[in-house]
C-alpha cells in the first residue's frame, strides 16, 4: 500500500497534488515541458505503480507542463539511443521498463483524466489511454520518435493508434510520421473535447472531482471494465513490439 505523503515529492519528472481524492500529476523537466530520456523511460514506471497501490486516489490527472506535453520532437533519421553502439543490457532495460511503464498506468485502477496541455511529439499513447481525454487547441500529436527517427514504433503506439484510429488510418500514422492537430483529433476521436489552454486545467478538475463523487465501487469497477479489452491486447502485443524495435536497432550496427 502507498501512501500520499511518502511519495509526493519523491520523484523528478512529476509534480503532484491531491485534493479530495483526486490526484494531479503533471509532467515536467526542471519545471518546464517534459523532456523525454532513459532517466524518465525509469521513473515514470514507478510513478504508476505507487500511485496505483494508493487507495486513497479517487481519480487521476495526468497533464504536462510548460509548451509541449511532451518531447522533444525528433527530427534526425537516426536513432540516438545507442550513440556508442548497441549494448544488450540497455536494450534489456528498455523492454522492461517500456512493458512497466505502460502496464503499470493501465493497472492504476481508478478513472483517468488527459489535460493535454501542447504537442506531444513523443509517448502521445500515454495521455491517449486515459479514459476521458481533454486537450488544449494547441495540442498535436505526432509519433517522431519512431519511424522517421529510425526506429521500430513498438512501445505501445503500435496498439493504441490502430486501436483508436482504425487499422489503415493507424499504420498511415506511425509511417508517415504525420501531424494531427487538436480539432482534427478530436474529430477522429482521439480527444473528447478541446478548449482554449487558459481553460484546460480548470475542465480537468471539474470533470474529476465530479467522478470522485461517486461512489469508490462504482468507479473503480466501471475503470477495470472498460480497461480490460485495452489491457488485453497490451498485454499481447507490447512485449512483442518492445523486441522488435531492438531487434532493428540492433540490425542497423551489424
Amino acid at each position: 500500500m502507498s501512501h500520499y505523503e511518502d511519495y509526493r515529492e519523491r520523484f523528478q519528472c512529476v509534480k503532484m497534488e491531491r485534493r479530495n481524492g483526486v490526484l494531479e500529476l503533471t509532467l515536467h523537466t526542471q519545471g518546464d515541458s517534459l523532456r523525454w530520456s532513459l532517466a524518465v523511460h525509469s521513473e515514470l514506471p514507478e510513478v504508476f505503480r505507487v500511485v496505483g497501490d494508493d487507495a486513497e486516489n479517487k481519480v487521476v490527472i495526468l497533464t504536462g507542463c510548460g509548451a509541449e506535453f511532451t518531447g522533444p520532437r525528433v527530427t534526425t533519421d537516426r536513432p540516438a539511443l545507442f550513440p556508442n553502439g548497441f549494448k544488450y543490457d540497455l536494450a534489456d532495460r528498455i523492454i522492461r521498463e517500456g512493458k512497466a511503464l505502460l502496464m503499470n498506468f493501465l493497472e492504476i485502477d481508478v478513472p483517468i483524466v488527459a489535460a493535454i496541455n501542447g504537442p506531444a511529439w513523443r509517448h502521445g499513447e500515454l495521455p491517449l489511454l486515459a479514459d476521458i481525454v481533454l486537450a488544449a487547441d494547441t495540442a498535436s500529436l505526432q509519433d517522431s520518435a519512431h519511424f522517421g527517427a529510425g526506429l521500430v514504433p513498438g512501445d505501445g503506439m503500435h496498439v493504441v493508434m490502430p486501436l483508436l484510429l482504425g487499422a489503415n488510418r493507424g499504420r498511415h500514422f506511425l509511417i508517415t510520421g504525420d501531424t494531427i492537430d487538436a480539432h482534427k483529433a478530436c474529430e477522429l476521436g482521439l480527444y473528447a473535447e478541446v478548449l482554449p489552454a487558459s481553460q484546460l486545467r480548470a475542465r480537468a478538475w471539474e470533470v474529476a472531482e465530479k467522478i470522485a463523487r461517486r461512489p469508490a465501487s462504482l468507479v473503480r469497477r466501471t475503470r477495470a471494465l472498460l480497461n480490460e479489452p485495452i489491457k488485453r491486447q497490451m498485454q499481447e502485443l507490447l512485449g512483442m513490439g518492445l523486441q522488435v524495435e531492438m531487434l532493428a536497432l540492433a540490425g542497423l550496427d551489424s
